[in-house]
């Protein structure tokens, strides 16, 4: 079987580039739910001072001296790409992620096929972070970039250092100087940029952006056995759960090199229902896709997952077909509880 924008082969997705619920894939361990640490305090110049785990996970990261991270990097079709790997721990994790995104840097000998770093080698950079903004300061080495990567560097720095706590927003100078656009094709920063601002944005086939708004959704990119999750900033209705959801079965740009695993004619059977921070979301039969028996794909599973709770308010997704709750995932084993992001995505495993 071929793969292509519709229909993918699915594998049990269990080596490099998969997106781990603690060492498994989302919904594949009977716990589905992953809590992250409960407290981290960061100083001005983000160095933690203070970080208490809540789950066993994050115990076991403080013991072997690493701090799992999420870096944005390139890959090979050009999309900016959460990758999560397993870093020395740190005093100061919002410099030492960047640090991790410098050509020729500490990142190189980590980095998965088709993967690069996205800032020009011999960059330095400073950070300094207070009132839940990260300022950034640029080494004149910075404007050693091409033009056409200028937007795609700017939202990989600000997607590494708001996954932090303690970030909300981002703001760039070069060499101590405030940086109002970026300094090579003058793409507009403002006083700050934020997630607000996108990531891999596309607007194709955007008629009305007065009555749209942005939201993020994850597709699927990469070959068998190494599928990882790309997040696209799309403009969608002013339902932005219906709009979301209608988004992931129109599926990525017919010109995208990304995959999509919902059959076209899934669709919604009532409204989504939001309650203390669950979305319930009713489907008819076809969301079970090209399985003869009732089962949803991890690929389904996790796009709506990763989609979803990029909302604000919305913790948890829970999955029915046809009013029934209990869903068979492709383990086996099943759906019975509401399925929460995980910590990070797209985690490295060597």
């Amino acid at each position: 079987m071929s793969i292509n924008k519709r229909t993918i082969v699915l594998t049990s997705l269990i080596i490099l580039s998969v997106l781990l619920s603690g060492c498994g894939l989302l919904g594949g361990k009977e716990k589905e739910k992953i809590d992250p640490p409960q407290t981290v305090t960061y100083t001005d110049d983000g160095q933690v001072v203070e970080e208490t785990a809540g789950e066993e996970v994050a115990e076991e990261e403080a013991s072997e001296g690493s701090v799992m991270t999420e870096l944005y990097l390139f890959d090979k079709n050009g999309y900016v790409v959460p990758q999560t790997f397993s870093l020395p721990k740190t005093e100061s994790v919002a410099k030492q992620a960047l640090d991790y995104l410098i050509e020729g840097g500490p990142i190189t000998e980590m980095l998965p096929n088709g993967f690069t770093a996205v800032l020009p080698a011999d960059t330095e950079v400073s950070v300094n972070i207070t009132d839940n903004t990260a300022i950034v300061d640029f080494s004149n080495e910075f404007k050693n970039y091409k033009p056409e990567n200028e937007l795609k560097i700017l939202e990989a720095v600000t997607w590494t250092l708001t996954q932090f706590d303690s970030v909300e927003n981002v703001a760039l100078k070069l060499n101590g100087h405030e940086l109002n656009e970026m300094p090579v094709a003058g793409t507009p920063i403002g006083k700050t940029v934020s997630r607000a601002n996108g990531i891999n944005l596309d607007t194709t086939d955007v008629v009305d952006i007065t009555n749209t708004k942005a939201a993020t959704v994850y597709y699927v990119a990469g070959d068998e056995g190494s599928y990882y999750y790309v997040p696209v900033t799309r403009r969608v209705a002013e339902n932005n759960i219906e709009g979301v959801v209608a988004e992931l079965v129109k599926g990525p740009s017919h010109s995208s090199t990304l995959l999509n695993d919902f059959s076209p004619d899934v669709e919604l059977l009532e409204e989504p229902k939001v309650e203390d921070g669950k979305v319930t979301l009713n489907f008819n039969e076809f969301i079970y896709g090209s399985f003869e028996e009732k089962v949803i794909s991890e690929h389904v599973l996790n796009m709506l997952v990763l989609s979803l709770t990029e909302q604000n308010g919305i913790e948890s997704v829970e999955v029915m077909v046809e009013g029934e709750a209990e869903l068979v995932k492709e383990n086996g084993e099943k759906l019975v509880e509401p399925v929460t992001r995980p910590e990070k995505v797209n985690t490295i495993s060597f």
